[in-house]
């Protein structure tokens, strides 16, 4: 099998989806699988779906995890918007097991961002650039240069009385039935106060949440440039893919944007 092609998973609270990514172009060659993720998400539980959707590519070689967590050397340190049992856990190692293949693990925001920084409209940009994920929670990475500060969580941060994701993430909207002006003024008080603290030179929107960028950008007053991603979804796929081809490679990818 050629090196350069990874199986990229991108392990979410409410869905795990995969596909086979080429590294050097950031391209899935082929088509994304999605299966749900099993409640409770239990890491058994979830080991056993993430080998479901690899031999559903008969898969052999090397994959890469983005998995819903703070990720470091490949272990969960946060468990928000999964099971607490994933405190602590070796994700590389049980998923390993589980599928009979290596694994390399990273933040899913960080394996999205990467793709958003290599492949995306992120490339080639310097100064400080800040990427939101939006989802069942919220999402971050943050680049200087294109080097990534690995594990960021503003969408933990306390916000409005409570934490930010769960004032204006996309299962918020949906939670409280918001039209997408009543969202998208929240969305925007949320990334005024990331614009006065961060001063990013750039936001760029990814996640599922940024397929509808049109339906709430005129209700965005910030002075920063804000984009929404063109990779949307997949980008948590693709950079998991490169993430792992970095770590394999002697190049732990959190080290090397």
């Amino acid at each position: 099998m050629d090196q350069h092609i990874v199986l990229g998973i991108d392990v979410g609270a409410s869905g795990i989806k995969g596909a086979p990514v080429d590294i050097r172009t950031g391209t899935m060659i082929m088509d994304r699988i999605r299966l749900e993720t099993p409640k409770p998400s239990t890491p058994q539980a979830m080991a056993a779906t993430f080998a479901e959707l690899a031999s559903m590519f008969k898969w052999k070689g090397l994959i890469g995890c983005g998995f819903p967590a703070i990720v470091k050397n490949n272990v969960a340190y946060s468990a928000a918007n999964i099971h607490e049992q994933w405190m602590g856990v070796n994700i590389a190692d049980l998923f390993s097991e589980a599928t009979g293949c290596p694994v390399a693990a990273i933040n899913d925001a960080d394996a999205a961002g990467i793709a958003v920084m290599n492949f995306g409209i992120g490339k080639g940009v310097n100064g400080v650039v800040l990427i939101i994920t939006i989802g069942t929670g919220l999402g971050s990475a943050l680049f200087l240069d294109g080097k990534l500060l690995p594990d960021t969580e503003f969408g933990h941060l306390f916000f409005k009385g409570m934490i930010a994701e769960h004032y204006c993430s996309d299962s918020a909207r949906k939670k409280l039935g918001l039209s997408w002006e009543e969202w998208g003024r929240r969305f925007n008080e949320y990334l005024l106060h990331l614009e006065r603290t961060l001063a990013p030179d750039l936001i760029i929107l990814g996640g599922g949440g940024s397929k509808q960028f049109n339906e709430y950008a005129p209700f965005l007053t910030l002075e920063t440039t804000v984009k929404p991603a063109f990779l949307q979804n997949h980008a948590g796929t693709i950079g998991a893919a490169y993430h792992a081809w970095q770590y394999h490679h002697g190049n732990d990818a959190s080290n090397n944007y």
